[in-house]
């Protein structure tokens, strides 16, 4: 499905917005109390018109003082009855993230179960640009709908058919590099890690744009974890077709880049490492000494810490062009979720006027990130006695940090490195944001952009 506005109707019926405790329109008359209704978040109290049919609805936001906890409260208005709406919005709420909050509700995953039912459709608010507003639904669509597909159809042969897919449709190039050639192009983590699986390893490269500053994203394709031979239980499996959520993210990003017109202004370089980390006799072992693509040797101590292998070899790729900002977008550590939770995705960056403006974004458009350090004093711990690196050290303490120090030695090169550490994953139903799986980073990059990347850098 694709997201959408309704078109101007005259017949549209009004859709007033109200926080706890602030006064109703006047047309309500006594209807709103002697029904009950005291505007808790996502509360709907339907008008009746003199001849019993609707004549308009109120949705209430909650307690104003706890806006920001309730995101995109909006949302909740796609529980209305189908019919053209047209909100009416308070002071307080932003309208930019009440048009974006009316589309994200609109998402459902029916790939299993059938076409979706007719819900509301809403005009877009006064005031918002609805093509960028599209854009970025469309890309969060994209991104949740390639993380909710299960690994039986989205294993690496159908996320380059995505990826595939994406790039006829915004015009941009693919380059694809799989199985024994990957050796040949001297990608050898990518193909260490993915060989064991029945469907090829691969590097997927989509370049769009010809002019301006080079942005470089990376994003991690693990299409299904076992954990390989360090294999984990069935428990930790259940989510595991989510661990392609990076490149799943990037991709996202890319179609909200190209929609929003980002590729006339930037040179922009998608490599997505795609793999499933599987058992069979070809799978890589714990003790087993790679070579990656930097010429530095890594250590496997477990075959479970797939991620960061595929995204060493991209990420040095990637740094080979010098790209003004390059980022990684992954599923990576279990770390990160015990710091944060899932809803709060950490990020590592060297450059703080790089890192404010994504805090800043990450704020304002309400896809919140972390800053956390590239903590120097952690570096021993990723530095093993027989190899350069150490993909999983041992203790058990800072995950996430070593892992993105793990990173950052490959990604040397670039003008400036974010990494992000993102789950990928919507546990519980929120506002906007169904249990399943979710973009995280995309929009507050899309946001920071124009600070990071200004059109006149080179």
């Amino acid at each position: 499905m694709l997201p959408d506005f309704a078109p101007e109707s005259a017949d549209a019926l009004p859709l007033w917005a109200v926080w706890k405790g602030d006064p109703l329109a006047d047309q309500a008359g006594p209807w709103p109390a002697s029904a009950g209704f005291s505007a808790k978040l996502g509360e709907i109290c339907l008008l009746p018109n003199a001849s019993g049919g609707l004549a308009g609805a109120f949705l209430g936001l909650g307690d104003r003082t706890r806006a920001n906890r309730t995101r995109f409260a909006l949302a909740h208005a796609t529980a209305l009855p189908p019919g053209i709406w047209r909100p009416a919005l308070p002071e307080g709420l932003d309208p930019d993230e009440a048009a974006l909050a009316l589309l994200l509700g609109q998402y459902r995953f029916t790939r299993y179960k059938g076409a979706a039912q007719d819900g509301p459709q809403f005009i877009c608010p006064e005031g918002v640009d609805a093509a960028r507003i599209r854009a970025q639904a469309a890309g969060e669509f994209l991104t949740r709908d390639l993380i909710n597909t299960p690994a039986n159809d989205m294993g690496p042969d159908d996320l380059e058919a995505a990826a595939r897919a994406l790039a006829a449709e915004v015009g941009a190039s693919v380059t694809v590099t799989a199985g024994p050639d990957l050796l040949d192009a001297n990608l050898p983590m990518i193909h260490a890690v993915g060989r064991a699986a029945e469907q090829a390893p691969r590097l997927i490269d989509i370049r769009l744009g010809n002019n301006g500053p080079r942005l470089t994203v990376v994003g991690k394709g693990v299409c299904f974890d076992t954990g390989g031979l360090d294999i984990k239980p069935s428990a930790s499996m259940l989510l595991m077709k989510k661990d392609m959520g990076g490149a799943a993210t990037a991709l996202g990003l890319l179609k909200m880049l190209a929609l929003t017109g980002a590729a006339d202004r930037m040179r922009i370089r998608v490599l997505l490492p795609v793999v499933e980390n599987s058992v069979s006799a070809a799978s890589f072992r714990p003790g087993d000494v790679l070579t990656s693509r930097k010429g530095l040797t890594v250590e496997v101590n477990n075959t479970d810490a797939e991620g960061r292998l595929i995204l060493a070899d991209a990420l040095t790729l990637g740094a080979e062009e010098s790209p003004d900002l390059m980022i990684s977008l992954a599923t990576l550590t279990g770390a990160a979720r015990v710091a944060l939770g899932p809803d709060l995705p950490p990020f590592y960056c060297d450059d703080d006027a790089t890192a404010d403006a994504l805090s800043r974004a990450a704020m304002a458009v309400r896809d919140p990130l972390w800053r956390m350090p590239f903590w120097d004093g952690y570096e021993s711990q990723i530095e093993p006695p027989i190899a350069d690196l150490d993909n999983a050290p041992s203790g058990g303490m800072a995950g996430s940090v070593t892992a993105a120090l793990f990173l950052r030695r490959f990604a040397q090169g670039c003008g400036r490195y974010v990494h992000m550490d993102i789950y990928g994953w919507q546990p519980v139903l929120a506002p906007g944001r169904p249990k399943g799986g979710v973009g995280q980073g995309a929009r507050a990059i899309l946001a920071a952009l124009p600070q990071i990347l200004p059109a006149d850098a080179s």
